[in-house]
């Protein structure tokens, strides 16, 4: 018996993929790297723990050591009352023994250089007999005597010692004049024919000037020509002023040997 071939079977029909299987949740994209912050070096850190800790360290160990040392007492508050001699002091020895005052404290009279034995005395014309002459009798001297005599008594004028003289139609008059402290160096400045910045120096003084000059004067009251010579010097509060007046040219020598001869006996 014959056997018929089978059928071959046809192709079934192609099954359709399956459906991809989805995820239980949604999947979140992948973020991308980013930049690393960058740290705050080491060294900063250090340097400022020391900052902290070096004044905290230093106090603690200086703490320890000064605790560690022996106390050293403090010195008393109270002190000895002072004690005086029971020896009753001699008050005239005492100023005795102390400096000496200045001779020029005294009598400015006994200072004074003496006139030529030849020379006629002319203190009358210039004071009083007595050898002292007063703001008004030096301020007669001068053409404004009103002016020279406010001058005077503003600047503390205190006392004028004179001798004056006249030798062969020259007179010579000097003067130590003593005034107020305080005001003694303006009084220089303020005197009447004061020698110049030019003048000669006086030796043996500091400040101490001398001249001649050579251009004559005129007397205010009888408008004769005189020429005249000064000298000026100061100790302490005691001026030395020297002036002399002819009809003839004066010799500076003679000015400055007669100046230097009275300084001598202020020193």
């Amino acid at each position: 018996m014959t056997t018929e071939p089978a059928e071959s079977a046809e192709p079934s029909e192609l099954s359709e993929p399956a459906e991809p299987t989805e995820a239980a949740g949604p999947v979140d994209p992948v973020d991308p790297v980013g930049p690393a912050v960058p740290r705050r070096p080491r060294t900063v850190r250090l340097l400022v723990a020391a900052v902290l800790l070096g004044p905290l360290l230093g106090g603690g160990v200086g703490y320890a050591i000064q605790a560690g040392r022996a106390q050293t007492p403090l010195p008393s508050l109270r002190v000895s009352a002072p004690k005086y001699t029971a020896t009753v002091l001699d008050g005239k020895g005492s100023v005795d023994a102390g400096p000496q005052p200045l001779s020029i404290d005294g009598d400015l009279r006994k200072l004074l250089i003496s006139k030529p034995v030849d020379a006629d005395d002319m203190n009358d014309d210039f004071g009083d007999a007595s050898g002292w002459a007063s703001a008004g009798d030096v301020a007669m001297t001068y053409s404004s005597a009103d002016t020279r005599f406010r001058q005077m008594l503003r600047n503390g004028f205190r006392r004028d010692a004179i001798v004056a003289w006249k030798k062969n139609d020259t007179i010579y008059r000097v003067e130590l004049v003593q005034y107020d402290a305080a005001h003694v160096s303006t009084a220089i400045s303020s005197v009447p024919g004061t020698p110049s910045t030019t003048a000669h120096p006086l030796p043996g003084t500091v400040n101490g000037v001398y001249d001649a000059p050579t251009t004559p004067n005129t007397y205010s009251d009888t408008h004769e020509q005189y020429y005249s010579g000064r000298a000026v010097a100061r100790r302490g509060d005691v001026l030395m002023w020297i002036t002399v007046h002819s009809p003839n040219q004066v010799n500076a020598d003679d000015v400055k040997d007669i100046a230097e001869r009275q300084w001598e006996r202020l020193v």
